[in-house]
This record gives structure tokens, sequence and C-alpha cells, in this order.
């Protein structure tokens, strides 16, 4: 596509980010909704508008080629992640669940479920293209180097005793018996077929063989024509797609590289416009720079003059901490300026700590009352920590890009101008650093002049320092490792299995349907299971986007640690590696099979877990995965586990999560499939959010069969009949599925396909061979995810016991006030 059509698509996303703006931020506070439903309903429209706003920047951002709108749409997208992300918490505070939704608005709205599919922003990747390659290249010179473990290597060719090798042999001949024996038997059986036919039947009659091979053909050709006309039926309906239509065509692969194209040159032009900042840069300060110098030399000295004819002295130069000359270039005449600077300095000297806690206690009955109004008037949106920003940024699209001519820039590439008024604050910021060091020393030597002529004594313009506020400082934690380079630590964690490489899969790979029921099922007090496109859609909220966006991490609020819950095989592990590999983090594994007989002792516990976040906070985004979580909050530790001692990492790990900030883009993710045998309320403290997983349902199954059979190489056919392979395997997970067809589609049986199709039936025997997961099972971690702080909640709302304990809250403390 053209350039006039992303300029297009970032002129609609603006549009669209304008008038939402207009709705968060209107000239008056909006009055509280008291009605919960009508309040969602508007949280949830407000969601599905900004995440469409949010694909349409991340296009724009991924095409445009001009590096300075690149600028202003990294800045705008990054506010509509931000803002996307808070949405979604308010939406769970609200409802009281991690999963909703929303198809009645899309309904509403007319979209589909793909329109409201969070995009993963692909310079997550693509701008730390160089920093992953050579960390990958690292890691794979410490693997290459590592010493294979014993029980790892290969068992060393030992001679075979007579008794080994006669049993071979002996093995090998009754086998080549058997195969001697069953084509015998087949020989005979044809034999015998040939001697039961009929006598009349005579093989030499010509009339009997031409009917013969009629009957047979215009069978074959009516059965293959009827074929066809089913086949063209189906495509007039719309109930199949065209055979052409599976495969991309040329306009589509045309396309894509246009798109590649097109990010090669935002490269080439992204190094010509930094080459450009550097010579405008030196430019400016050549050409501008005396000028501006001299200038504010004049004014800096008339203003001594006018201080020393309006006071009778020259004034003090003020510090610049306080901001320099910028004071004095302000629109107040000298005697303000003065008395400011004085008034300053009393309330900085007379400040009493007991003004201080007053205000305090005062500011703190002020928002309890204000807390309590809003309380009793109803529900408001909760502050947003990116609306200001958008809406600075917005501003400058409207003032500096929206209405641009740009006829003569067809290439795109940057503009002088815009680059010079960019760069004129800082050369006369850097200008005004150096006239205050001249004028002071200037305004020293006229004191030291004045006060001589007067004969009086000499006045040192010495300012006493300000005392820093000196708070509570926190305590810095002692570094362990301070001797060691970061390669050191860095190869010893990939020698001791803490730091490895994750697998090579996508978050779309996670493969499942939209849940289409979920509102109607809510509607009649019935609790749906999530969907695994809700699952994925989660996921991309929690760990993605803060994990790949730096202001979206310090911004948003801050999730520190994800428990992922659900049975065998339904993607558990994989969502872990889908989560790295979308924001290009490092994956650290602290499973308690993987650190069990590694570091022993209390000093070595101390010493892996500092190492472990020392290496996760240098190689940011980091994610430290804990396999079996419930096994580090066991209730009772099983005796075949005792060794192992998987409880050893209870107290240290939480110890270190508390030093994690919001400047630290790390986060913990825990898996199991079994946290009913571990403590409910250390599992719950330690997680922020806990992430139900069920096994797929229909549409899901569905869409998982013939995803992965295509992935494997298989044909889709009309004689396979997905529609009854999904109901068949109810019951199954995505990892039951996996398997089957990796044994069902083997290489002879790919190569087989054009002469014997693949059928349901293939699929049914290596299935079978599974045990599902029961209904049983699904409803313990259901009934389980219940008692979670989140479920508790949930189930309070539902059932309307939240807003019974409300006004008895309120009576309680107002007795307890009496």
């Amino acid at each position: 596509m053209s350039h006039s059509t992303y300029n297009k698509l970032w002129a609609d996303a603006q549009v669209e980010l304008s008038s939402l703006l207009a709705e968060e931020l209107p000239p008056q506070p909006a009055r509280p909704e008291k009605d919960r439903v009508v309040f969602f309903q508007r949280l949830i429209t407000l969601y599905v508008r900004y995440v469409r706003v949010l694909r349409h920047l991340e296009e724009a951002y991924d095409q445009v080629l001009q590096p300075q709108k690149r600028r202003l749409i990294r800045g705008v997208l990054d506010g509509v992640m931000g803002r996307v992300v808070e949405l979604k918490n308010e939406m769970v505070e609200k409802e009281f669940s991690e999963y909703h939704y929303m198809d009645d608005v899309l309904q509403d709205l007319k979209l589909t479920p793909a329109d409201i599919e969070i995009p993963i922003p692909r310079f997550f990747l693509s701008e730390r293209a160089k920093e992953l390659e050579e960390r990958r290249k690292m890691l794979s010179d410490v693997t290459s180097t590592m010493e294979v473990p014993e029980n790892l290597r290969p068992p060393l060719s030992q001679a075979m005793s007579v008794e080994e090798a006669i049993r071979t042999l002996q093995v090998a001949e009754r086998a080549r018996q058997g195969r001697l024996r069953a084509r015998f038997m087949r020989d005979i059986q044809r034999a015998k077929r040939r001697q039961s036919v009929a006598p009349d039947q005579r093989a030499d009659d010509p009339h009997a063989a031409a009917l013969c091979i009629q009957k047979m053909w215009r069978g074959h050709t009516q059965r293959e024509r009827t074929k066809i006309m089913r086949e063209q039926e189906l495509i007039f309906l719309g109930m199949v797609m065209e055979p052409d239509r599976w495969r991309p065509g040329d306009a589509i692969a045309a396309a894509q590289r246009n798109e590649a194209g097109r990010r090669g040159k935002q490269e080439e032009h992204e190094r010509d416009y930094q080459d450009s900042i550097v010579a405008v840069t030196d430019e400016l300060r050549e050409a501008e720079g005396p000028d501006v110098k001299e200038k504010n030399k004049t004014q800096i000295r008339q203003w001594f003059f006018e201080c020393r004819d309006a006071t009778g002295s020259f004034p003090d130069y003020p510090d610049e901490e306080e901001g320099g000359s910028t004071l004095i270039f302000a629109e107040k005449t000298p005697q303000q300026l003065l008395e400011e600077i004085a008034a300053k300095e009393e309330e900085e000297v007379n400040k009493k700590p007991k003004e201080k806690d007053e205000k305090e206690e005062k500011t703190k009955k002020d928002k309890g009352k204000g807390d309590e109004e809003e309380e009793e008037a109803g529900l408001r949106m909760l502050p947003s920590a990116f609306l200001s920003d958008l809406a600075a940024s917005t501003k400058i699209y409207r003032d500096v890009w929206q209405n641009r001519g740009e006829s003569e820039n067809f290439t795109q590439r940057h503009e002088v101008e815009l680059i010079k008024e960019d760069k004129r604050p800082l050369i006369e910021a850097e200008i005004r650093l150096q006239v205050d060091e001249l004028m002071r020393q200037e305004l020293a030597s006229w004191k030291l002049t004045v006060d001589k002529d007067k004969g009086g004594k000499t006045k040192a313009s010495v300012k006493k320092k300000k005392a820093s506020k000196s708070g509570k400082k926190k305590k810095k934690e002692k570094d362990l490792t301070s001797d060691r380079t970061f390669e050191s630590l860095h190869r010893e964690l990939v020698e001791q299995g803490l730091l490895r490489q994750a697998d090579d899969v996508r978050l779309q790979d996670f493969q499942g349907d939209y849940s289409y029921l979920g509102t109607t099922l809510r509607q009649n007090d019935i609790e749906p299971m999530p969907s695994l496109s809700d699952v994925r859609q989660v996921l991309a909220l929690y760990g993605v986007l803060p994990l790949g966006s730096k202001v979206v991490h310090e911004k948003s609020p801050l999730i520190k640690a994800i428990l992922l819950v659900g049975p065998a095989g339904v993607g558990k592990k994989m969502l872990v590696h889908a989560v790295c590999q979308e924001a290009g983090a490092t994956l650290f594994d602290l499973s308690p099979l993987n650190t069990a007989e590694k570091y022993p002792g209390k000093s070595g516990l101390a010493m892996m877990i500092h190492m472990v976040f020392k290496v996760a906070r240098l190689m940011q985004p980091s994610v430290i995965w804990v396999g079996d979580a419930e096994k580090m909050f066991y209730k009772k530790v099983p005796k075949e586990e005792k060794e192992s001692d998987p409880k050893r990492l209870k107290k240290d790990l939480p110890k270190a999560l508390k030093s994690v900030g919001g400047e630290d883009r790390i986060v913990v993710v825990g898996t199991t499939r079994d946290p009913g045998s571990a403590d409910i309320k250390t599992l719950c403290k330690v997680y922020d959010k806990i992430i139900l997983i069920p096994r797929p349902d229909y549409s899901a199954r569905y869409v998982l069969w013939k995803q992965l059979i295509r992935k494997r190489g298989g044909e889709l056919t009309p004689a396979l009949d997905l529609s009854s392979l999904a109901k068949i395997s109810d019951g199954y997970t995505p990892g039951h599925m996996v398997r089957v067809i990796g044994g069902v589609l083997t290489e002879r049986r790919l190569l087989r396909q054009a002469a014997r199709p693949l059928t349901a039936a293939e699929f049914v025997p290596p299935l079978a061979k599974f045990d599902p997961v029961f209904q049983d099972e699904e409803e313990a971690l259901k009934n389980w995810y219940a008692k979670t702080p989140l479920g508790k909640q949930r189930l309070k709302a539902a059932t309307g016991k939240e807003e019974e304990e409300a006004p008895k809250k309120k009576d309680g403390k107002k007795k307890a006030k009496k």
C-alpha cells in the first residue's frame, strides 16, 4: 500500500482517539453512575474502541516511513496500550472476573471477534533484533561448550555376549519364518478364491468382459460427477471455500514483499534522520549560538542594574537548582523576583513538623470523606496515568501534522525545520548554563568592586544549601556477587539449567475460538468457562504488553506474578514460552524439580535467588517460570518428594518479588495442574493474577484439529469429518491432539494422501489410548478458583451479598466512632 494509505490510517485512529478523549476528559467532571450494569457496559465499549485504535496505530507504526511521524505514533501507541491495560484492570475490579464477554457490544458496533484481538506490536522484536541475536549467540556459545552430563551421554558400545547374540539371531530367524508362513498362506487363499469361481463365467468371453468394464467405468464416472456437483453447490452456498483461495494469491505475496521493503526503508530513513540531527544541531549552535549568548548577557546585566536601582544593592544570582537565569527571564519585576526568592527561603526554614502532621491528617480526613461520598454517589472511572500524555500527543498531532502539506515530500524523508524547532530549546538551555557561569563571575566582581568603593566589609554571596529532604531511605540489597562479571553469572546460570532458551512458539499458535454465549449465560446466572481465545487475550494484556513496552510497565498497574491453572496438556508451558518469544524476554526456570539439589543450604539458596534476579534485571524483560508451582506451597509434602525439598523457595521467592518495582520488567509465571494440594492463602499472596485455563470446547477443538492437521502437512478433504472428530474428542486437551496427529501423520501416510485421503476414523484408535480430562476434574478446578480472593468476590457479587455487607461496614464504623 502507499504512503497516503498509512497516513489515512493514522489520521482515522487519531480522530477516534480524539473522540475517546473528549468522552473521558470532559470539561466538567461526569456524574457518578449508580447502575452497575450501565457503568460496566460503558467500560466495555471504551475498551473495544481503544483496542480498535490500538490495532490501527500498530499497523501505521509498522509501515509509516517518516521518522518524525513514527516518533509521535510510538508515543501515542504506548499510551493507548497502557490505557487498554488500565481498562482491563478496571473491568476486573468492577466485575470480579479475569474474563469478560462482550459479544453484545460487538453486535452493536458491527464488529467481529478478530477486531478486538489484542495485537502484539512488531516493534517489540524488530527494534531489538541485534540485541536478541547477541543473546541467542551468547547462550548458544555457552551451551556448545558445556559438558554433557554422564546420565545423558550415550552408552559406550560393548562386546555382545554369546547368549545375547544367539537370542538376537533366534528372534530374527523366527520373524523371517513368520513372514514366509504368512506369504504362503496368502497364496493358498488366493488359489482357493480362483477355484470357487463358477464354471459358466468363462474368462475368454469378450462380451462379459466388456460388460463388466462398462459397469465399473460408468459407476466410477457417475460418482466423480456427483462429487464435483456437490462441491460446486457447497461453494455456491458459501459453505466451503474455493480450492484456489486456500493458498495466498499473487496480490497477497506482492503486499507482503511491499511491507518487508518498507521496513527496510524505515531503517535507511532513520539513519539519515540521526545524521541530520547531529548536522542541524551543530549548524544551529554555530549560526545562532553567539547571538543567543549575547542577548542573554545583555538581559541579565539589565536585570542587575534594575535590581540595584530598586533595592540599592546587587541581587544574588539564582542557583542552578532553582532554575538559574530562567527565573530572571520570567515576566516579573526585580522586586517581585527578590520577594519570591526570600519567601521561599523563609518557608523552608520555618516549616514545622507539627504543621506537616496536621496537614497530613486533614488531607487523610478529606480523602476519607471524599471516598465515602463517592461510594454513596455511585461508580466512577479510576484515575488514569496515560490520558494526559494521550491528550498532549493529540494536540501535537493537530498542531503539526493534521493539516501539514506533504506534496513535495513524496519519499517521506525527515523535515529539517521540525528538527530545528525541536533542537532550539535544547541549544538555548545549553547556552544558558554557560552564560550563568560567566555572569555569576561578573556579578561577584561587581559586588567586590562596589563594596570596596563603599569601604564596607565584603559580603560573601554564599547561600546555604537546601537541606535535602531525607525521607526514609530504602535499604540497598547487599550485592553478593559484586566481584563477578555479568558474563560469569550468565554462564553459571546456563550451566546450572536455570537460564534457558525459550521454545519457538507464538501466542497465535495457542489456537482457540471466541466464546459467543458468554453474555447470554451470565444473564441467566450461569458462570461460563472461558474459551482458549480469552486466555490468549489475558496473557497478551498481563504479560506481553507490559514486558514489551517500558512505558506501559512503569505507569500501568504493576503485575509481578501470574499463576496459570489448568489440567495437564492445555498449553500452560506453551503460553510461558510464547510470552517470552513475543516480548523478546529471557527465560529463567525456578521450578522445584529444576532447582532440586542445586545450591544447597541457606547461603546457597540466597545466592541462587540473588543471581537469578540480578541477571534478570540486567537482561530485562525477563520471565521467571515456576513449573508445578503448587509444590512450593504444599500442605503436606509427599514421601517420595521429601528428598528434593520442593518448599525450599517458599520464603525467599516472595522476598525477592517484593524488591521488583515498576522499573524492573520482570514477571514470575507459575504453572500448576493440582492447586488443591497447596495452601491457598500463601499461594494467592504470591501471585497477583490467577488465570484458569479450561479444556477446549467444541468450537476450539474444531479449530485445533483443523490447524494442527494442516500444520503437520495433512490435506483437509470432505472425507475428513472434522465436526465428528471434534465431537468425539470431548474432554481431550490440545496436548493429546498433538500426540495423536504426530502418531497418525507419519511420512509414509502423508505421501499416500493423494490415493487415500485422511478420514476421522484414523484418529479415533490412537485417541482412545489416552485418558481424557473428565468433568469432575474441571469442576474441582472451578471450585478451587471460587476460593481465591477474586473468586470469593465474584461469588458475593453474584449472590448480592456484597451490597448487603457495604452498609453494615459503614454502620460498624459509625458505632466505633461513637
